[in-house]
């Protein structure tokens, strides 16, 4: 059996430094192979540079995937290729830099890794996720022995379609964007792990990863404010699968939450 670990939200300084102190025992401990983190929160909340993912990388994370922030560090656009390792949603023109996919190695086994943009309530300009991830899949036959397909979406309805569209073809289909841990991590009839939502890697004593005084008065009065990164309870959460590379077919998908 082959392990996946895939770690949700990475969200500022503190789910960048729970995953630098803690993931390289939790690999050790777990026996874990492909560890797969989205990082797309990682710098101050929104975005991510050059030199986090480098650092992060340098973690233990073998490939980071991104999201609907992708584009919010200035300069990224022009770091992102340089990056072997890093990916962002394949969905996006193609016009877009970056890559859409990366193919990480383990055990003799060849995983690719993608991401596709849900396009419900989500304001990015992309193409539809479910004939993306049809592109993609031709696009990594004969180049990997399975594939990770992590959908970045709001709605949980446009989640669990891609879950039931993609099963059996894929090892797993995982969820992130809402940064709530869900609680219907398992496997589908045809094989393929999944989950809505892996949940946040950052601080829980927060909405969503913010400070909450400063979230909850836009909400009652509706003015702007800055919404920094909060800092208590933080806690890495991820998703573990197991499966099997000769049927290429998860046997388990289990929520792993570590705190601080």
């Amino acid at each position: 059996m082959l392990k996946l670990l895939f770690i949700g939200d990475i969200v500022g300084k503190p789910g960048r430094q729970i995953v630098i102190e803690r993931l390289a025992a939790l690999r050790a401990e777990r026996e874990i192979d492909f560890v797969v983190a989205n990082a797309e929160n990682a710098a101050a909340g929104a975005g991510i540079t050059g030199a986090i993912a480098r650092t992060l990388l340098a973690s233990g994370i073998d490939a980071i995937t991104l999201g609907d922030h992708v584009w919010d560090q200035k300069g990224w656009e022009n770091e992102i290729a340089a990056l072997d390792l890093v990916c962002r949603p394949a969905n996006l023109p193609a016009s877009c830099p970056g890559r859409e996919y990366v193919v990480i190695e383990a055990r003799g086994f060849r995983l690719g890794v993608t991401t596709m943009l849900g396009r419900q309530f989500v304001g990015m300009k992309a193409e539809c996720p479910f004939l993306g991830a049809e592109r993609l899949l031709r696009e990594l036959a004969g180049k990997t022995d399975g594939v990770f397909v992590e959908i970045h979406a709001e709605a949980t309805s446009e989640k669990q379609a891609m879950g039931w569209h993609l099963d059996g073809r894929v090892i797993a289909v995982l969820g992130t964007h809402t940064h709530v841990p869900t609680a219907d991590a398992g496997v589908l009839p045809n094989g393929a792990a999944f989950m809505c939502d892996v949940g946040m890697t950052g601080p829980y004593a927060s909405v969503l990863g913010r400070e909450i005084k400063p979230v909850l008065g836009r909400f009652l009065d509706g003015m702007p404010r800055r919404f920094d990164v909060a800092g208590d309870d933080v806690r890495m959460s991820a998703a573990l699968v197991t499966f099997d590379p000769a049927t290429k077919r998860a046997v388990s998908c289990e929520l792993v939450t570590v705190r601080k």
